[in-house]
């Protein structure tokens, strides 16, 4: 989201030359399936090809399918946190099919912007920081709630990408919802555990749209 609303910002500031190009570049992930993304990027990140060929000539060989141990991680008593260095690959594959979507949306708004509000700020002493700041990211507000509100119930549900590129996973590192909700139904035949994890999905998924949803209406009324 960020990335997305900082590119947004940049091409807004006429910064970049050539925003068509720019643009189209970022744009075109958008027209993949997670399933196209994610076949890709398994090519891309493949531990004896691609990527990996480069950072080996600087002495990095990332593992990048295989490695589970912490990146990073922080406990509290016996419970512990942590992200994986395997759910890495999938991380940059996801960004790289959303960014252009949160792009899109914080490009719209902010070209929507009359040059009237941006005009009288400058007059009252805003520099260009201050102007974005205070005045355009908050304009950006029901934006940025709908990026937030898509991009959270996409990441609840996805499975195509996760399983195009690693499946469950080494030591189940990448087993989201959705691929344990696969894997426990139709590999291991346990359709009522199955239907217990889709029905959690969904509810997950609810407490993120319907609240949504419900003040759109609200507000249209």
């Amino acid at each position: 989201m960020f990335l997305g609303m900082g590119l947004a910002i940049l091409l807004d500031q006429k910064l970049v030359r050539g925003e068509s190009i720019f643009r189209n570049i970022f744009f075109f992930p958008m027209a993949l399936s997670f399933v196209v993304t994610g076949v890709v990027w398994q090519w891309i990140l493949n531990p004896s090809t691609g990527i990996n060929l480069f950072l080996k000539n600087f002495g990095i060989e990332p593992k990048w399918y295989t490695d589970t141990n912490i990146l990073a991680g922080f406990g509290w008593g016996k419970i512990e946190f942590g992200l994986p260095v395997a759910i890495i690959a999938v991380v940059i594959a996801a960004v790289w099919q959303m960014t252009g979507f949160a792009l899109a949306m914080y490009l719209a708004g902010l070209r929507g912007i009359p040059d009237d509000i941006r005009e009288a700020a400058r007059m009252d002493g805003c520099t260009e920081f201050q102007l974005y700041r205070k005045i355009i990211i908050p304009l950006l507000k029901p934006i940025t709630v709908s990026v937030i509100i898509m991009m959270a119930h996409i990441s609840l549900k996805i499975f195509d990408l996760i399983y195009a590129m690693t499946g469950p996973g080494a030591n189940f590192v990448t087993d989201v919802p959705g691929v344990n909700m696969f894997e426990t139904t139709f590999r291991g035949n346990y359709y009522a555990n199955g239907a217990a994890i889709a029905i959690i999905m969904l509810l997950s998924v609810a407490i993120f749209i319907v609240p949504y949803l419900w003040s759109n209406r609200k507000g249209e009324s």
